[in-house]
């Protein structure tokens, strides 16, 4: 999966409940910056992402599966609000890339800081 790809379904989680709020813009422009978007990239990863035919592609190997997830975990907690339909689309996805509990767990506690730090 490319970084556009994986920036695409990033765009698609933070719109999916209707609206982006301050705090997943600054992740959005965070990534970009990183990962190389550019300006035409990130604006039609955001047309996709309000457009009827907008979803997650899922990444072809495990370990992609697994970067995804952790991303898109990361721009769910991105805002502090966790949307219904934010939670439905990870767990669709994470049952159509076929991850385990004990792996979905992984994912959490590597990029979830734990409540007793």
């Amino acid at each position: 999966m490319t970084r556009s790809e994986l920036f695409k379904n990033l765009m698609v989680m933070a719109a999916a409940d209707g609206k982006l709020t301050e705090e997943e813009v600054t992740f959005l422009a965070q990534r970009s910056s990183r990962w190389g978007i550019t300006d035409t990239e990130f604006a039609e990863a955001l047309k996709y992402s309000i457009s009827p035919e907008a979803h997650i592609s899922i990444p072809a190997t495990k370990g992609e599966c697994i970067q995804l997830l952790k991303e898109m975990v990361r721009m769910m907690a991105a805002d502090g609000d966790l949307a219904e339909i934010e939670k439905n689309l990870f767990a669709v996805s994470a049952a159509m890339m076929q991850i385990n509990d004990d792996e979905l767990d992984k994912i959490f506690d590597d990029v979830l800081p734990s409540k007793s730090e």
